[in-house]
């Protein structure tokens, strides 16, 4: 695994495809309270690159077209946070979304083990550490231990999104996904409108 650390954007210089593996890690869960301090983004290539976000938002100018291009595929994993936060400090929509979580959910019924550690486990065989969750991501300089558990967030994200798919496709279960992923653009809207914590289709 390769890093590397972007302060407030990403160089012109880093292109990507097709698709992007996106992260976000902030200060706190409250989209409208907690800032965004730094957004992870990886091709599936082994490299991943850090973009610390700690003043100017207008210096963002790359990372924004990048996440605002229809023809490029975001994957995240629990995109409702990720899309809400992005969507928050930048004031963009995201589209062309693919949330691992979603699609464990609807492909691993057998299990309610649905988060990211437990993915690159049961799927990739894969053992990752999350001690580094709950830092102080909105420091000046971070660490080599977060700045390593911040990439391995998206290291594996393409090859999850590839398992995940294959069950999708036996299962029959591909246009309900992206039925949900669509959603997620809806789903922020409301987190940010104040709906966050209430089920509008209960009863």
């Amino acid at each position: 695994m390769k890093i590397i650390l972007h302060t407030n954007d990403l160089p012109s210089s880093v292109k990507f495809n097709n698709s992007v593996a996106i992260d976000t890690e902030t200060m706190g869960l409250n989209h409208s309270r907690d800032r965004l301090c730094l957004v992870q983004l990886s091709s599936g290539n082994g490299i991943c690159h850090l973009v610390q976000i700690k003043n100017n938002l207008t210096k963002s100018k790359n990372l924004i077209r990048l996440l605002k291009n229809k023809k490029i595929l975001k994957i995240f994993h629990y995109a409702r946070f990720d899309v809400g936060i992005l969507k928050h400090t930048f004031n963009i929509n995201i589209e062309n979304i693919y949330c691992t979580k979603i699609s464990s959910k609807l492909t691993r019924t057998f299990t309610d083990r649905h988060g990211y550690k437990d993915l690159c486990k049961d799927l990739l065989n894969k053992q990752i550490s999350k001690t580094e969750q709950t830092t102080d991501w909105g420091s000046k300089k971070l660490t080599v231990a977060q700045q390593k558990y911040a990439a391995t967030d998206v290291l594996y994200l393409h090859k999850i999104k590839d398992k995940l798919d294959k069950i999708l496709i036996r299962e029959n279960r591909v246009s309900l996904a992206h039925a949900c992923f669509d959603f997620i653009k809806t789903r922020t809207d409301l987190d940010l409108s104040g709906w966050s914590d209430q089920d509008i289709f209960k009863h």
